[in-house]
């Protein structure tokens, strides 16, 4: 059995597909406290043996029987929240329960961390656990993934009990299938279709940076299918544990990614340039590019689609069809 929370999220529901679809695996638990009022269309498709509140979890799990891991996907992901105190609840206190009881239990221990750690990229982007303590996050949001890498790594490093093997996936920028319920927080590829299909062009950011054309600012944009790969890999090699980045290894300009998704709509790209919204002035992240050197390191090889590939399938195979959810 295998328990992913935030399973009616975007990762989490697109582990479930991956597990179903490539795996052949339905001995899924699926939790989540579902907020948007379409995202049960998220699992729909999906085969899974229950559906679980993220309250009545902990009290589940020794009834579930054997689990061979848990993926831990559920947290509040938007950078905006101001509300630190509900940021340590649900990204900090929620995950170092689940980490507990995973250790005590001896189970595999998944769970998304974020590239927002980073910060501003002052020191790079590598995912090396020794150069953890001087990376400043940008936000609440990034502070409190943060948080919890540094104690993950404390449990470690002070030999005190960890699952038999755990691993914080730091994501870049995922876009696909199932983000709609995001809202503001879904991608600039699902923005752009909707935007494009109502109004004929798109609305990106103006750069407030030196060295930055507007729309140029560049990001690691790596397609949900190929996340999940990743993620899928690490239940097969239980060896490996750590920070990992997932990301394509490849920075773009939102000014392509926008293009490539007018592109496959049969449009030409009409693109409008706006001011960046004041809540998000000195927290913009204006360069990302993974270092997955770690990950290939464990004997990940498989290709990422480049982004005119990812965007294709998600626009031509999602959002253009009557039901774009996967």
């Amino acid at each position: 059995m295998i328990v992913i929370t935030g399973g009616a999220g975007m990762i989490g529901s697109m582990m479930a597909w991956h597990l179903n679809t490539v795996l052949q695996r339905d001995d899924i638990v699926i939790v989540d406290r579902i907020a948007h009022p379409e995202q049960w269309q998220n699992l729909c498709h999906r085969r899974y043996a229950n559906y679980l509140d993220k309250d009545e979890l902990l009290t589940w799990l020794p009834k579930i029987g054997k689990i061979d891991a848990i993926i831990h996907m559920g947290a509040i992901s938007a950078t905006t929240e101001r509300d630190f105190n509900k940021l340590v609840q649900d990204n900090i206190r929620y995950s170092q329960l689940l980490w507990t009881w995973c250790a005590e239990n001896e189970v595999p221990f998944l769970y998304a961390s974020s590239a927002a750690t980073y910060g501003g990229g002052e020191f790079g982007y590598d995912d090396e656990e020794s150069a953890i303590d001087q990376l400043r996050p940008l936000n609440g949001y990034g502070y409190s993934k943060q948080f919890f890498d540094q104690w993950v790594l404390r449990q470690s490093s002070e030999g005190l009990a960890t699952p038999p093997q755990w691993c914080g996936f730091k994501f870049f920028n995922v876009y696909g299938p199932n983000e709609y319920h995001k809202e503001r927080m879904a991608s600039v590829a699902f923005h752009t279709f909707n935007q494009v299909r109502e109004q004929g062009h798109v609305k990106l950011f103006k750069s407030h940076k030196p060295g930055f054309e507007d729309g140029m600012q560049l990001r690691d944009f790596i397609y949900v299918k190929d996340a999940v790969a990743v993620m899928a890999h690490f239940l097969e090699q239980p060896q490996h544990s750590g920070l990992f980045n997932i990301g394509t290894g490849e920075a773009r300009a939102f000014r392509d990614l926008a293009s490539a998704v007018m592109i496959s709509m049969g449009r030409e790209p009409s693109i409008e340039y706006i001011d960046m919204p004041q809540d998000l002035m000195g927290k913009y992240q204006y360069f990302t590019q993974a270092n997955i050197s770690k990950l290939r390191n464990t004997g990940y090889t498989a290709p990422f689609q480049t982004l005119e590939q990812g965007v294709q399938d998600y626009v031509q195979q999602y959002l253009m069809q009557t039901d774009p959810y996967c």
